[in-house]
């Protein structure tokens, strides 16, 4: 029988994926290290060369094409999804399914790191999110595993999903679920690049480890008029300061603020002249919560919140809400794979437990059909202090971290394949 685990919400599961069925971790992790090393060289070129030519969303199709062709060399069959963004692949057959995906996708903004060979050459376009490091480790995965295949070792069937569009809102996680490539699937994992901690260090949480992320887009109109008679009309670049400094603080009386529901704005736009109160004016932020019941929520209290405000000040105000994406929620017994993995392949002071993020992230949409786990992977150079933030022009990697990565990932859906089989 199998033994049984605690679910995050405490209910049963009859499958717990690190039990002892004799899987050897250790030798399982020398075959690895052999077998990554002979690609390493490989792979740090094709992170540099996807960091040299990022794409945003949704237009990844150069991205597609680099990752399609080494895939397709070491025999495997990958398709393109719908739209020409983004691969699905599969490895093995039959049995229990594990996929592992990695978004592929840049950020609009400059690249600012000086000295680098793979600095972007595309104005205005940046891989300032780790996006090539994450694509680069899943090649290499697939690279790995065709071996392991091809040698009659794989126990199951593992699906390669390269996700195009992370950062866009709605994101590309949708269109790969419409598109059918969670069918089938029994878990699902992923990394994410995390320049607070070193290289060889692994971040896991259980329940949610990102926050919800939703946009949204407040604008203001009316008669407009003199500076000298805001009496006679609305003053709407006083609304628009009130809603910026007020709603924040309605919102932490209206909701638990053990939810941590955040409303911060990024950009105020309205007027050009000094002395005229203007006709129109907007402002747009994120909303972002670490609760996935108050993001259930969060378009009508927020929205709320706005309208009361502007009644008060005699201007029309329309409220424009993009839903994102919820809180990525670990399943636990994923968790629990993941740490036994690292601490196996990378030491037992490996490991650590981090906080939850309010950064947002769209892999929370496949853990809402499938059980899985998002976990951090170190790209913090020893003896350094980081090469800048996450979304930040000068986000760098210490390029160690990619085989840490594909040895992680392999490893991982070897021991689910190899646990599920029992």
């Amino acid at each position: 029988m199998a033994a049984i685990r605690a679910t995050t919400d405490g209910g049963p599961s009859t499958l717990d994926p690190v039990a002892d069925h004799g899987f050897d971790l250790g030798l399982l992790g020398d075959e690895l290290t052999e077998l990554v090393t002979k690609i390493s060289e490989e792979l740090v070129e094709i992170r540099r060369d996807l960091h040299a030519h990022p794409e945003l969303g949704r237009r990844e199709t150069r991205t597609t094409t680099v990752i399609h062709e080494r895939l397709a060399a070491a025999g495997l069959n990958p398709t393109a999804l719908p739209g020409g963004s983004g691969v699905v692949c599969d490895i093995g057959q039959g049995g229990r399914t594990v996929a592992l995906r990695a978004d592929i996708d840049a950020l609009p903004i400059d690249d600012e790191k000086q000295g680098v060979p793979y600095q972007s050459t595309v104005p205005g376009v940046c891989h300032a999110c780790g996006h090539d490091v994450h694509a680069a480790v899943l090649v290499g995965v697939g690279v790995v595993l065709a071996e392991l295949a091809n040698r009659r070792e794989l126990n199951g069937r593992v699906r390669l999903i390269f996700q195009p569009a992370e950062e866009s809102m709605p994101g590309g996680a949708i269109d790969v679920i419409e598109a059918g490539a969670l069918d089938g699937v029994d878990r699902i994992l992923a990394l994410h690049c995390d320049p607070r901690q070193r290289v060889g260090g692994i971040g896991v949480r259980v329940g949610p480890i990102t926050g919800s992320s939703d946009h949204v887009r407040v604008v203001l109109n009316s008669d407009g008029g003199h500076t000298a008679r805001p009496h006679l009309t609305g003053d709407l670049v006083y609304a628009l300061a009130k809603i910026v400094t007020d709603v924040p603080s309605i919102l932490s009386r209206r909701v638990d603020p053990r939810a941590g529901l955040s409303v911060v704005w990024g950009t105020v736009r309205a007027g050009g002249a000094a002395n005229a109160i203007p006709q129109n004016g907007e402002i747009a932020g994120t909303v972002r919560s670490l609760d996935a019941q108050v993001w259930e929520n969060a378009e009508q209290v927020v929205s709320r919140a706005v309208q009361d405000i502007a009644v008060a000040y005699g201007v029309e105000v329309r409220v424009d809400y993009t839903r994102g994406v919820p809180p990525v929620i670990n399943d636990a017994a994923s968790v629990r794979l993941i740490e036994t993995v690292a601490r196996s392949l990378l030491g037992e002071g490996c490991v650590e437990t981090v906080e939850q993020s309010l950064g947002g992230e769209d892999f929370a949409w496949y853990l809402a059909h499938v059980p899985g786990a998002l976990f951090r992977l170190g790209v913090q150079a020893p003896g350094s202090t980081g090469g800048g933030d996450l979304h930040q022009g000068t986000f760098d990697v210490d390029e160690g971290a990619i085989d840490v990565g594909v040895r992680m990932l392999t490893a991982v859906a070897l021991l689910d394949l190899s646990q599920g089989s029992h």
